[in-house]
Parts: structure tokens; C-alpha cells; sequence
């Protein structure tokens, strides 16, 4: 563990997690806190972001890092379809720069950010409405559904597999594959390490998760397999990557989606780092872990949208120092 992330643990531990101790969900001191303190990176020498925030901009409503010199990526390579965390309820593709700008630098690879609709004003399904649109706007506009990879972090993450198998139910063509950082599988809060790896977790506490999933589901059942696709039937997805922390209270929400994939036949990669904040590639280029972590993304972006094959693997988990 470098001393960058252990600056950013100790942060997280002083500011943010004693906000998850308190009782109910305060949203609006959520969204004012993350626009205050979030930090917007230069975009990479090269590269151009295109801002695409009007009304007319739906189902295609966020932003685009993409190549500067108007050489279009997505014509050689892959696209990226990026969904945001931040429960459900704050954030926005601004405040995930950072990850985006690194995930495509490295990847060569042009990335939509997604802004979709944020609960409580618009509770489940919209986000998975939002991400189903945008998705099949980037197929509609010329994108080749293998060239694609969705990805997302936290309840980002959950709602990028979610996307994933609804999308796989209406019969939509598959992406390449789906890429996920430290995401929220499980808005039922079931899993051990919510209890295990509470007060280990430097950024939340395992009570405040059930609390913020009933501002997203309102009266959806938290096992909806769309909202909590840790209960969804994994069979037929394309290959699935996916990175946690070893302390996450959500640790579980991967791991558990890990083997029911692999059960299901479905090539699937869990990389564990040892006491890694959650969606600790957030924090590129400071801390060199985020920066290896997206170094390991991209390589999994370029693989699955090339069509290389990954040689059999003895385990579907990967513990990383």
C-alpha cells in the first residue's frame, strides 16, 4: 500500500465516512459537497472533451473524451459507455474525470460519460432507462455493438451490469464485454462484508448502504434482479472485469457476482487489491494503485473489443498488493 493511498484512505475515513454514521440520507448536502470538492482534471494533451448537456442531446446526454486531432477512435477501436456512482443520487460524469480521462488515454479509446437522470426526482427504472437508451443510440449512430465496452464504478458499476442483462433480455446485440470498478450489485444489502468490513472500510459504513438504496428503489423490491443484478441470471454475458478492495463493505457485491458468472459459464475476472478504497482509480494519476488499476483496465478494454481470447484461468479471483 503506497502512502498515496494511505493519504486518501485517512482522508476519506476523517471526511467522508463519518457522513455514512449518521441516520437517513441527506441528499442535497451530498450534491453540494461533491460540487464543492470535486476536482476536474486538464484534459489530456490530445484528446478533446465534448460536452453534450442540451436538450437535444438525448438519449446521448453527458460528455465525450475523444481524440482532439478528429480522428474518430471508435472507427479503429473501442467505445466506452461509462455510467457514474455515486448511489444513485449525486455525482455526475464531471466529478469522474479523473478515472475517464485515464481509462481512455491508456486505452485509446473514445469514452461517453453518462448523465443519466438521479433518484430521488427520478427513482428506479430511470437510470437503467437512461444507460438502455444511450446504449442503443451508440448502435443506432454506427457504433458495431463488439467494439463496446460498458463500464461503470460503485452504483455505477451495478447499473452497467444491470444495463447488461436487460439488455440480453430484450435481445439487443451484446457489447464486447464489462468493465466495473467496486460496483454496488446488491441494493439489498445481503452481503458479509457489509458486516465483516464494517469499521475496516475507510469511506463508508455498512448500515448506510441499505439506507441510500431506498432513495434509488422507493417501492422496488431491493432484489429486483435490474436494480441489484447480483440476482440476476448471468448466463450469455460477455466477459466481465472486475476490481475491489479488500476492506469494501461492498467487497461481497463482486465477489458473489464473480462466482455466479463463472457458474453460469461466463468469463469473468475479480481482482481484489489489498486495502484499496472504494473506486480507488478515482484518485489517478496521485496514487500509483489507480494508476495500475486502469493500466489492467485498459488492457481488458483492448482485449475484448479485439476479439483475443483469454487463456482459462484457475480462478475467477485475484488478490493484487
Amino acid at each position: 500500500m503506497s502512502w498515496q493511498s494511505a493519504l486518501a484512505c485517512w482522508y476519506l475515513r476523517r471526511q467522508f465516512r463519518p457522513e455514512t454514521l449518521k441516520p437517513g440520507v441527506n441528499v442535497e448536502k451530498a450534491r453540494a459537497l461533491t460540487a464543492k470538492r470535486a476536482w476536474s482534471p486538464r484534459v489530456p494533451a490530445g484528446w478533446r472533451l465534448r460536452e453534450a448537456y442540451g436538450l437535444h442531446d438525448w438519449p446521448l446526454h453527458g460528455e465525450w473524451i475523444e481524440r482532439a486531432d478528429g480522428v474518430s477512435v471508435a472507427a479503429n477501436g473501442p467505445t466506452v459507455l461509462y455510467c457514474h456512482g455515486g448511489g444513485y443520487y449525486f455525482c455526475s460524469p464531471r466529478t469522474h474525470r479523473s478515472l475517464v480521462y485515464g481509462l481512455a488515454t491508456r486505452a485509446n479509446t473514445s469514452i461517453f460519460s453518462l448523465d443519466y437522470r438521479l433518484a430521488p426526482e427520478h427513482r428506479f427504472p430511470a437510470a437503467l432507462d437512461d444507460a438502455s437508451a444511450a446504449y442503443r443510440q451508440l448502435v443506432a449512430d454506427g457504433t458495431p455493438p463488439e467494439s463496446i465496452v460498458i463500464s461503470g464504478d460503485s452504483a455505477g458499476g451495478g447499473l452497467a451490469l444491470a444495463t447488461l442483462v436487460a439488455l440480453r433480455d430484450a435481445g439487443d446485440p451484446l457489447p464486447a464485454g464489462c468493465l466495473l470498478f467496486s460496483p454496488w450489485t446488491d441494493l439489498a444489502a445481503a452481503g458479509a462484508t457489509i458486516r465483516s468490513n464494517d469499521g475496516l472500510d475507510p469511506m463508508f459504513s455498512g448500515p448506510a448502504i441499505a439506507r441510500a438504496a431506498k432513495v434509488y428503489l422507493g417501492d422496488t423490491s431491493a432484489t429486483h434482479p435490474f436494480a441489484s443484478p447480483v440476482y440476476a441470471d448471468l448466463s450469455g454475458l460477455p466477459p466481465l472485469f472486475i476490481m475491489a478492495g479488500s476492506t469494501e463493505v461492498l467487497l461481497d457485491d463482486s465477489q458473489r457476482v464473480a462466482d455466479k458468472a463463472r457458474a453460469a459459464g461466463v468469463d469473468c475476472e475479480l481482482e481484489v487489491w489489498k486495502k484499496m478504497p472504494h473506486v480507488w482509480p478515482l484518485f489517478s494519476p496521485f496514487i500509483p494503485e489507480a494508476n495500475r488499476a486502469l493500466d489492467r483496465a485498459a488492457t481488458f478494454v483492448r482485449r475484448v473489443t479485439s476479439g483475443t481470447t483469454r487463456a482459462a484461468q484457475p480462478s475467477s479471483v485475484t488478490s493484487i498488493a
